[in-house]
C-alpha cells in the first residue's frame, strides 16, 4: 500500500511539474490573444498567438505551431523566445505560434484508461478526443481566418502534453504534418499508445509525417519512451522521418529546455 501511494504521489507530481513549466522570469513577448467559445469542450478558451517580426510588413503566409500549456503563465512565452531565437540566427524558417491556454489540463490532455490509479490524478479525465475536436474543427478555422498560414501545422508539447502529442499522432496523424513530444506521459492507461503503436502505425496514411520525441530518466516513462523507439525502428515507415532523443542525463523538469532547440531545428529544416 506505501508503495502504490508514493507512485501515485510521484504520478500526480509529475503531471503537476509539467504544466508550469515556464519560469517566472521568462521575459513575455509581443504576442496577441482572443477568446473562443467552444461547443466541443463546452467553455471559453483562451488562445495567445506569436508571430515573428517580420510579419506585419510582410506578405508571406507562414506555418503553424499549436501547444497546449500555452498560457502566459506557462510554457507560451518561453516557447515564443525560443522560437524568435531559431528564427533570428536563421536555424529556422519563420512560423506564427498558437498558445492554448489550459483550464482543467489533465481533462484535456489525457485519453480513456481502464487503471483505477490513473483516474486519481484529477476529478475528470479522459478528454483527449474532444479536445481534439476543438483544436481541429473550431481553433484550425479560426486561426486560418485570422492570419496569413500555409496549410504546414507542427504540434508541440511535454509530459501530458507530449502524451496528448503522441495520442494525436497514432490516432489522427492527418492532423499535423510535425509532432514534438518530451518526456511524454506513455504509462497513461497501462501504456497503451505504445502497446498499440503496431497496429496504429499499419493504418498509417500514406502522406509524409515528422515525428520528434525525448525521454528523460524518469522511471514511468523511460521505458516505454525507449520501447516506442525500438517499434518505430522495426515498423519502418517510408513516409514516418523520426528522431528519438534518449536523455539519461534529464530529469523530468528539465528535458524540455534542455532539448526544445535541437526538437525543433532537427523537426522543422527537414534535413534528414
Amino acid at each position: 500500500m506505501k508503495f502504490i501511494y508514493y507512485n501515485l504521489l510521484f504520478i500526480l507530481v509529475t503531471f503537476i511539474s509539467c504544466s508550469n513549466a515556464s519560469q517566472p522570469n521568462d521575459p513575455i513577448p509581443e504576442y496577441e490573444t482572443f477568446k473562443i467559445q467552444s461547443k466541443k469542450v463546452g467553455e471559453e478558451r483562451i488562445i495567445n498567438i506569436w508571430t515573428p517580426m517580420n510579419y506585419k510588413t510582410e506578405s508571406d503566409s507562414l506555418p503553424v505551431m499549436y501547444m497546449a500549456d500555452g498560457g502566459i503563465k506557462e510554457d507560451f512565452p518561453h516557447m515564443a523566445n525560443t522560437l524568435a531565437k531559431l528564427i533570428k540566427e536563421n536555424k529556422i524558417r519563420p512560423l506564427i505560434l498558437v498558445g492554448i491556454e489550459n483550464t482543467q489540463r489533465r481533462r484535456d490532455l489525457t485519453g480513456f484508461t481502464e487503471v483505477a490509479k490513473d483516474k486519481k490524478i484529477a476529478p475528470i479525465v479522459g478528454g483527449s478526443k474532444k479536445f481534439r475536436a476543438f483544436i481541429q474543427d473550431e481553433l484550425f478555422p479560426e486561426i486560418e481566418k485570422r492570419y496569413r498560414t500555409t496549410y504546414e501545422k507542427s504540434i508541440i508539447g511535454e509530459s501530458a502534453s507530449g502524451l496528448f502529442v503522441m495520442e494525436t499522432f497514432f490516432l489522427t496523424p492527418e492532423m499535423f504534418d510535425n509532432y514534438i513530444a518530451f518526456d511524454p506521459s506513455l504509462w497513461w492507461n497501462n501504456h497503451y499508445l505504445v502497446r498499440t503503436a503496431k497496429e496504429h502505425l499499419a493504418k498509417f496514411p500514406s502522406s509524409n509525417k515528422r515525428l520528434w520525441f525525448a525521454g528523460s530518466n524518469a522511471e514511468d516513462i523511460a521505458p516505454f519512451t525507449k520501447e516506442l523507439a525500438d517499434i518505430l525502428k522495426i515498423e519502418n515507415r517510408a513516409n514516418v522521418q523520426w528522431k528519438f532523443s534518449d536523455e539519461p542525463k534529464e530529469k523530468h523538469t528539465t528535458i524540455f529546455r534542455a532539448t526544445k532547440e535541437k526538437a525543433i531545428i532537427w523537426t522543422l529544416n527537414k534535413t534528414e
